[in-house]
């Protein structure tokens, strides 16, 4: 199992604009991901991008130096900076064998989430493994990981409290909002139709908020979303352009570059002064940093929100023991199943290669002593040699494992 390695860079060891910056939408993932598996010769790969994590899930029998971190995040952003380089590098965490499969199970189980018990990221690790198989990036090693992690994460989800009253990274965006007293009526601009911002609607919708303008690259997408809030949908490249005002801006985009430059956000108050609220919950940043310099924001940010994220980690405290429990019990299980798996592939072959001795024996070695049966004799030896070739191939398989199983001491093996 040791050639199973993470590379996570995360909320605990950098800041969230840092982790941002190896951030790539899917059409760069379908340009980098190949060649970044083809050239540090990675037999599969697996890339996990959230609103506070960059994840390289992949198999490979080299260890993992600072130099090859280096070269890999040079490869996916190659106008980085030595600094940018060797910070990345330095905060990186790396894990290998079982403590890799132990800290995937953690990330989907959302114990490692900046909001404990957030159920997105179950989807996010199911999704990012789909889209990388996809691109033929993974094979069977990672896609057993990632079945047991699913399987893992659910059974945290529906035997313990830690999602109990779950606090998303949504729920505490829209918490903050509605401390602010927001009138039903104000004017809201929300910037992409993704999967946040679609959970986001969910919270508008519920609290009778009318007033929705929404701007998508998609249009037809974005109109899904304003249909669902009973507002209207616009080109992206439209935004500069609008003239109706706004209360609240609510964005979420997979760009890698600001979306709400300085000169798009002042051309959107349309001369008015009040202080406006932002909502920004895409890494990086939707919102350019000169915004707040120059103009009077209230911003809700995934950033800003870890204080109050620390205050949820309070509150689940005590379900982390038993959630740690069962990783450590699916941990053990999964060693079994990997050792399994192994026999199986060795064994493959197996099968393929009897059915070639029979072959040979039937035309071959025997051809002229079978020459001298009647068809119904024939019939008969053919049916008696195919039961004993398909009985051999499953006692066999069955046999290498629990000698390879009781020989390396996996619990509940013996007999």
């Amino acid at each position: 199992m040791e050639e199973l390695k993470i590379i996570a860079l995360t909320h605990k060891n950098l800041d969230i604009a840092s982790v941002g910056f190896l951030h790539l939408d899917e059409e760069k993932q379908k340009e980098k991901l190949p060649v970044l598996k083809q050239r540090f010769g990675f037999s599969e790969l697996m890339f996990l991008s959230t609103c506070n994590r960059i994840e390289f899930i992949f198999t490979s029998d080299e260890n993992v130096s600072e130099e090859i971190l280096k070269s890999i995040f040079l490869e996916l952003q190659p106008e980085s900076d030595n600094e940018t380089l060797n910070l990345l590098a330095e905060n990186a965490a790396i894990f290998t064998g079982e403590a890799a499969l132990k800290h995937l199970f953690a990330v989907a189980s959302s114990i490692d989430s900046l909001v404990v018990g957030e159920r997105e990221i179950i989807t996010q690790v199911r999704k990012a493994y789909e889209f990388c198989n996809a691109l033929g990036l993974t094979g069977d090693k990672i896609r057993m990981v990632i079945k047991q992690t699913i399987i893992t994460a659910k059974e945290i989800y529906t035997q313990t409290n830690i999602a109990k009253n779950p606090v998303s990274v949504v729920s505490l965006a829209y918490r903050k909002l509605r401390e602010l007293n927001i009138p039903v009526d104000a004017r809201f601009i929300i910037v992409g139709a993704g999967e946040t911002n679609t959970l986001m609607a969910k919270y508008l919708k519920k609290h009778q908020y009318t007033n929705f303008s929404v701007f998508n690259r998609t249009v037809s997408k974005g109109w899904d979303l304003a249909n669902v809030l009973g507002g209207t949908a616009y080109p992206l490249e439209n935004l500069k352009s609008f003239n109706e005002g706004f209360d609240v801006i609510i964005t979420c985009t997979g760009s890698a570059e600001p979306v709400i430059t300085t000169e798009i956000y002042a051309s959107l108050l349309k001369g008015e002064k009040n202080k406006k609220v932002v909502i920004d919950l895409a890494v990086p940043n939707d919102l350019d940093a000169g915004v707040l310099k120059k103009f009077d924001v209230n911003l809700i940010a995934v950033s800003n929100l870890r204080e109050v994220a620390k205050e949820n980690l309070l509150q689940r405290e005590s379900e982390l023991e038993h959630c740690y429990r069962i990783i450590e019990e699916k941990t053990i299980n999964y060693r079994s199943l990997y050792r399994e798996r192994k026999i199986e592939l060795a064994f493959s072959e197996i099968p393929q290669r009897v059915k070639e001795i029979k072959e040979s024996a039937m035309n071959d070695v025997f051809a002229k002593d079978l020459s001298s049966l009647d068809a119904k004799s024939k019939e008969v030896l053919d049916k008696v040699i195919s039961y004993m070739e398909k009985k051999y191939n499953a006692v066999a398989m069955k046999t290498a494992k629990e000698a390879m199983l009781d020989k390396e001491g996996v619990p509940g093996t013996n007999k």
